[in-house]
């Protein structure tokens, strides 16, 4: 085999000699990973990515338990028409496709592919764990050169493990945008969501705020990072903090709520909160709307801090303090990251392993993210 060649190509090249050549038949059973990567002296990481890219060709087929068959369908005639080069196909898989700040990402990644030659099939799960399965298994029958996903709900765990680990089988490049599942050891691009919580409420506790309430999700990991970051600057501060003012929600409460906890709280005529941390500049622009059903002005009576610098955060009379999301920067980081990991896979035959057993991580990329102070946040009524 040409040396020049990388290694998983090589190999690739050379079982689809022994279907061309009839050493393999329709039907027949391959040798395993393990005798493979012995008889060819590469790792069983190449030999995945050779059988993984074959299967993807529909030469192959992987029965679990039994071991990896000639397709049914294929004859050696077929195999001389199919190509040697990959694909250029990226999958991207979002919670959200068009609402909030998703359509800057995704705008993003599909520039930052376009300008390489790369086609984008995109897919979303509508933040649903079951929509993300039926996602995966669409893309995953897509001749795809690598995969960027969203994790749905990533504070609730990972059900559809298998399916990523279906990827690292076939030797498919995939990073993660805006949060990771923890299991899995692969590349993200994402925010430092702690530090913008901290910085939200440093911001508030500094100009004096000592009653400041947080509403934040419980089901993805931004919500839970940004929840600490809160605390800890209250913590550093030295401001206690009132169990009350934490308000938590899930995806399908959104709408209701951190609405009706707002209510309650503003009601309050003694102990009402004078600011709120939002989430996010949608729930922000919501609150805000609670804040004046009870005839509170903003900032006068009540201060608002949001998160992401949406278009949101400047829609409306009042101009939000929030913090800055990356977002179409983020996209294409994610597609030029993702785009080397392919090319390195290309040029070396490894994809997150490199030969040999060597170390190759691919570092993360985490943005710091930047407080843009404008109309919705001040001093407490009565303090300059």
């Amino acid at each position: 085999m040409d040396k020049t060649v990388p290694k998983h190509i090589r190999l690739k090249q050379e079982i689809k000699s022994w279907i061309d050549n009839g050493t393999l038949r329709s039907g027949d059973l391959l040798p395993s990973e393990n005798d493979i990567a012995q008889r060819f002296q590469m790792s069983r990481q190449t030999v995945r990515q050779a059988l993984g890219a074959l299967e993807q060709e529909g030469l192959l087929s992987r029965q679990q338990g039994k071991g990896t068959y000639v397709s049914e369908s294929f004859t050696p005639a077929q195999t001389a028409e199919a190509e040697f080069t990959e694909p250029k196909t990226i999958g991207v898989l979002t919670t959200y496709i068009s609402d909030y700040i998703f359509p800057h990402i995704v705008r993003g990644i599909e520039s930052e592919l376009r300008r390489h030659g790369y086609r984008l099939v995109l897919s979303s799960t509508d933040n649903d764990k079951e929509r993300e399965r039926e996602s995966l298994e669409m893309l995953l029958r897509e001749p795809l050169s690598g995969l960027i996903v969203e994790p749905t709900r990533s504070a609730l765990g990972n059900p559809n493990f298998s399916y990523y680990a279906s990827l690292d089988y076939k030797g498919i490049p995939y990073l993660m945008i805006n949060e990771t599942y923890p299991e899995l050891n692969c590349p993200y691009v994402k925010l430092d969501d702690e530090l913008g919580g901290y910085l939200a409420a440093e911001h508030l506790l500094r100009l004096g705020h000592r009653s400041v309430a947080g509403f934040f999700k419980t089901d993805d990991m931004q919500g839970v990072q940004r929840l600490k970051g809160f605390l800890r600057a209250h913590h550093e501060l030295g401001v206690p903090l009132r169990p009350e003012l934490i308000v938590q929600y899930k995806t399908e409460d959104k709408q209701h709520t951190p609405h009706q906890a707002a209510l309650r709280l503003l009601a309050e005529s003694e102990q009402r909160p004078t600011a709120f941390v939002c989430y996010n500049d949608e729930l922000a622009v919501r609150l805000l709307d609670a804040a004046r059903s009870q005839g509170l002005s903003v900032p006068g009576q009540l201060s608002l801090v949001g998160f992401d610098d949406s278009p949101l955060a400047t829609a409306t009379e009042v101009k939000l303090t929030t913090l800055v999301h990356p977002k179409t920067v983020m996209g294409e980081a994610s597609a030029r990251l993702l785009i080397q990991m392919i090319e390195r896979r290309r040029t070396t035959g490894t994809s997150r392993e490199a030969e040999g057993g060597e170390d190759a991580t691919v570092e993360p990329i985490v943005y710091k993210p930047e407080l843009v102070v404008r109309e919705s946040s001040a001093p407490p009524a009565g303090q300059t």
